[in-house]
């Protein structure tokens, strides 16, 4: 019979004391899920009362950031303290910059045309068709998307160079997302460039910097879930989807969409990348 310095040395090399604790993890993911859908009920009862519902935009961030401090607070005692600090700090500071952005882009505007174009098609009710398909489905989409978040939070290992990295990333995504709106919003603000396109600073680079500096951000804050193989398996999803709906789904694609008849944007769109930034391309030669 094993003594129990044996005994202990087995258990630590069977990686046991470091084993991801799956089952607090699952009771996690059920209040994150509530913490997602509090924040959205919310916003659907101020905008009833507004009559707009394009604040739905602003809870993008709120939600994220909810449920990441809703995950601190349920880990606690489960995974690595450093960790847990990190990605909860990392993820508040995103949300709440982008839903201080988006609050201060809409002040004093009225519907947004996306939301008009959208609900003019439901039959019946229009708030309740807005509930269904933006606020629930909104919630569903933050709960998804923030499942690394959640479960760095619960993996014990210590932090270590993926962590690094996944700073790093994060860093370069919160530059293209902040930098790339504020050159926007000085652009649009000067009456002189009603009308234009926007081809200068981050956007001579890349049509959508923004974009682009939400795709490093989130498979940045995935690196931090990937301490355990498992995990990251588990979790991979999250910024594939993420990834799915700034480039072929409500980011992207529908911006260009709306923005293909606007004169100078073919031209525009010729010369500079579509996602990644490239140096600009050089106007083709006329024949």
């Amino acid at each position: 019979m094993s003594d129990p310095t044996t005994h202990a040395f087995l258990l630590n090399a069977a990686g046991a004391p470091d084993a991801f604790p799956w089952g607090a993890f699952a009771r996690n993911l059920a209040v994150a899920a509530g913490a997602a859908l509090a924040v959205l009920l919310v916003t659907f009862a101020v905008a009833l009362r507004r009559g707009r519902h394009r604040i739905v935009d602003i809870a993008w961030g709120l939600a994220f950031a909810a449920v990441a401090l809703t995950t601190y607070g349920m880990s606690a005692g489960e995974g690595d303290a450093g960790r847990r600090l990190l990605v909860t700090a990392l993820t508040v500071i995103w949300g709440l910059r982008l839903a201080g952005h988006i609050a201060w882009r809409g002040r004093g505007k009225g519907e947004d045309p996306r939301y008009e174009k959208m609900l003019a098609k439901a039959g019946g009710n229009r708030n309740a068709y807005a509930f269904r398909m933006v606020y629930l489905l909104q919630a569903a989409l933050v709960w998804l998307v923030s499942l690394p978040v959640q479960a760095a939070q619960y993996v014990r290992g210590a932090p270590d160079a993926l962590i690094a990295a996944g700073v790093v990333l994060w860093l370069v995504g919160l530059f293209f997302e902040a930098v790339g709106d504020h050159q926007l919003a000085r652009f649009t603000a000067d009456p002189a460039n009603r009308g234009k396109i926007m081809d200068r600073g981050l956007w001579a680079w890349t049509r959508h910097p923004n974009y682009f500096g939400d795709f490093c951000v989130w498979w940045g804050l995935f690196l931090f879930a990937c301490g355990d193989p498992a995990v990251a398996a588990a979790t991979v999803l999250a910024p594939v989807v993420m990834t799915f709906l700034l480039t072929r789904g409500s980011g992207k694609a529908l911006l260009e969409r709306h923005m293909a008849e606007r004169p100078g944007y073919a031209e525009y769109a010729a010369r500079t990348s579509g996602f990644f930034p490239l140096p600009p391309r050089a106007p083709a030669p006329h024949r």
